[in-house]
Formats: C-alpha cells, sequence, structure tokens
C-alpha cells in the first residue's frame, strides 16, 4: 500500500526580488512500512521535502496523495488534523518544553485530541517505557541528557498511534553511543510496521535504512536500495 506520493513537488520560496527553488520537480513513492533515508548537502532541499511530506509545508506546484487521497488543496486546519492523528515528527534539536516533566511533553499531542487527563497520562507512560524512559517520567528536560530527550521526542511523536515518524536529524546533537541507541530504537520501530523517514548528513545513521535517496538542487541525484 502506497503512504505517500508525491507528484511533481515544487517549493518556491521568495527572498526578496529572487525566487529560490528549494524543491524543483521531485516525484516520489512511499510505501506502507519502508525505512527510507534522505541525503545531500545543504540547501538540497531534504528538510524542505521532509516539512511537505509532514504537512507543515504546501508545495507551490504538484499534486500530494496520502493514503490514497489527494490532500494538495486541503485547508491548514484539515492538514494538521491528519498531522496530528497520523504523523510523527523526530526533530534534532528534541523541542520539549522545559517547564514540564517528560510524561507531561509526550503527553501534549493528546491534548489537542480530547483524550480524558487520566488516560493520557497512562499512554503517555506507555510510550515512555517503549523507548526505555519509563523511570524518567517525572524528570524535567533539563535533568536529562541529550539521548534521553531524544527519547522522550520519540514517545511524543509516536503518543497518538501515527504509523508514519520523519526525523530530521535525530543524532544531530547526540554523541556516537546516544546516536547508536536512538537509531536502535528507529530500527525496531520499522520493524514492527512504522513508516520511517530519516533525513541526515550521516551516512552511519543513511546505512540503517533500506533505501537511500540523495537529493541535489532541490531534485533527486540518485537512490540506492539496500
Amino acid at each position: 500500500m502506497k503512504v505517500i506520493e508525491l507528484k511533481n513537488i515544487k517549493r518556491v520560496y521568495k527572498m526578496g526580488e529572487t525566487f529560490v527553488n528549494a524543491v524543483n520537480g521531485i516525484t516520489l513513492e512511499v510505501e506502507k512500512g519502508e525505512y527510507i533515508a534522505i541525503m545531500g548537502p545543504s540547501g538540497s532541499g531534504k528538510s524542505t521535502l521532509l516539512h511537505i511530506i509532514g504537512f507543515l509545508d504546501k508545495p507551490t506546484e504538484g499534486r500530494y496523495i496520502f493514503k490514497g487521497k489527494d490532500v494538495t488543496d486541503f485547508s491548514d486546519d484539515e492538514l494538521a488534523e491528519i498531522r496530528n492523528r497520523e504523523i510523527g515528527f523526530v526533530f534534532q534539536a528534541f523541542h520539549l518544553i522545559p517547564r514540564i516533566k517528560a510524561i507531561d511533553n509526550v503527553e501534549l499531542p493528546l491534548i489537542y485530541s480530547g483524550i480524558p487527563h487520566n488516560k493520557r497520562k497512562e499512554i503517555a507512560l506507555k510510550y515512555l517505557r517503549e523507548v526505555g524512559l519509563e523511570k524518567r517520567a517525572e524528570h524535567y528536560p533539563t535533568e536529562l541528557s541529550g539521548g534521553e530527550m531524544q527519547r522522550v521526542a520519540i514517545a511524543r511523536a509516536l503518543v497518538t498511534g501515527a504509523e508514519v515518524l520523519l526525523a530530521d536529524e535525530p543524532t544531530g546533537n547526540l554523541d556516537t553511543k546516544s546516536g547508536n541507541e536512538i537509531m536502535n530504537i528507529f530500527d525496531e520501530l520499522n520493524k514492527s510496521g512504522k513508516t520511517i523517514i530519516v533525513v541526515t548528513h550521516d551516512p552511519e545513521v543513511a546505512k540503517r535504512a533500506k533505501r537511500i535517496i540523495y537529493l541535489r538542487d532541490g531534485e533527486i541525484e540518485k537512490e540506492e536500495l539496500k
């Protein structure tokens, strides 16, 4: 089953009097359960493409089919609803709220889903357990290591039951050992059926994926299947 179908996607930004083609006519299909790495030099369009896939940005041209439904012309509210339900994000900078505990950070997406307080705690703890961080649930982000903070971020990305996980340089702020531990979690999530797309500069991270897509100047330069 195709989860994602991008058809001749373009994203043009206006910078002063100049137009920049951040993504320039990309066509891409992603099957359910795939594990894909996106690589390329800085400015090649990696993050822009990931943001389009995750409904954080809209294409200037082209069509986007998500789970068989054309979402190209959906409103921001409609896209936000799909994003909250179907897609989990993991970023290099973690994006945790420092003034609330780990378990409360994981709970956040469930608040927008209207799930009662007690149920939210139960679900959040389940996903912290999945990433091996149950015992740190009551700690604040400032009391956690970088690797632990990224585990919290992964639990938060999974908490709504999202089947598609998008990660933008998930090991970029971590040492080698912590980075390997985080990628081991991604490996296990993929084995459990999650569709994973990772943007990375790191060849060691990319090697974990079963398909590597190389971008240059906003276009797909080549692909490797493993």
